[in-house]
């Protein structure tokens, strides 16, 4: 059984979640990131408003995104992901790639192969 640690802790994701955190390697305001989103899942992924400021109050609580500080008189508040949160999407990346690989081997038939 995996160790648990405090990146993984908080693995699995929600897909939002992934997609948001995955939209923050580059800082943007709430309407940017439901677009980005819908652009990258090819439009299978559709965040609403409430769902999408409702991760991201959850986000910035947990630390793996902050507010950018705006000199301008924008109302619009930019995000972006910090350390905590790259380290939570490489093991939600990490775990998602073991999920592939023994799904690829099962349907191969290598299935008891470790």
């Amino acid at each position: 059984m995996p160790q648990k640690n405090e990146s993984n802790e908080h693995i699995p994701l929600t897909e939002a979640i992934y997609y948001i955190l995955l939209a923050l390697h580059q800082s943007m305001h709430g309407y940017a990131i439901i677009q980005y989103v819908k652009e990258i899942s090819r439009d299978r992924v559709q965040l609403g408003p409430g769902t999408l400021y409702g991760a991201i109050k959850s986000m910035v609580e947990k630390g793996w995104i902050e507010p950018i500080e705006n000199d301008s008189d924008s109302r619009r508040k930019e995000y972006k992901i910090t350390e905590l949160g790259k380290t939570v999407v490489r093991s939600e990346l990490g775990r998602l790639e073991e999920l592939v690989i023994n799904g690829q081997k099962i349907i191969r038939g290598d299935s008891n192969d470790n």
